[in-house]
């Protein structure tokens, strides 16, 4: 029998957090260059199919459109993962501490990042947002938009 604190209010049990977030590129080469030197994050993973990356307690995967289009069969049984793939512009944010947003701003222009927005949110939370390459909106956010962040 679940009490009240295990479950949701229409009975499904507790969710912990995202651990993935997924962008889809039309050129890999392209998407790993921008996120390794805009970003500078370091992949945890690479084939020719999808980059990994670690973004705090998550990881950011971008996948190269098109190749995951059938079911990826793994090795020594382990299993199989069902075909998914994405087009259009998509959007992520990424946690940045209050004090980094001007660092952040900085470091875009010098990298001829054009930020496209910025929003001052009413707990006083703040976003920069700006494109990737493939047009993806990546947010820039600092803490206190969400009751989880």
């Amino acid at each position: 029998m679940s009490s009240a604190s295990d479950t949701s209010s229409n009975g499904a049990p507790p969710l912990d957090g995202i651990v993935e977030s997924v962008l889809y590129t039309a050129d890999k080469a392209r998407a790993r260059a921008f996120f390794e030197r805009v970003l500078g994050l370091e992949p945890h993973l690479a084939d020719e199919r999808f980059l990994a990356y670690p973004v705090g307690a998550s990881m950011l995967l971008v996948f190269q459109r098109g190749e995951t289009d059938t079911t990826v069969t793994l090795p020594d049984g382990m299993g199989t993962i069902p075909p998914h793939d994405g087009a259009g512009r998509q959007h992520v944010a990424l946690a940045i501490g209050a004090e980094q947003l001007p660092a952040w701003e900085a470091h875009l222009d010098a990298e001829g990042v054009i930020i496209e927005g910025r929003t001052r949110w009413p707990p006083g939370s703040e976003s920069l947002y700006f494109r990737d390459p493939d047009g993806h909106l990546i947010e820039l956010v600092t803490p206190g938009l969400w009751p989880c962040y």
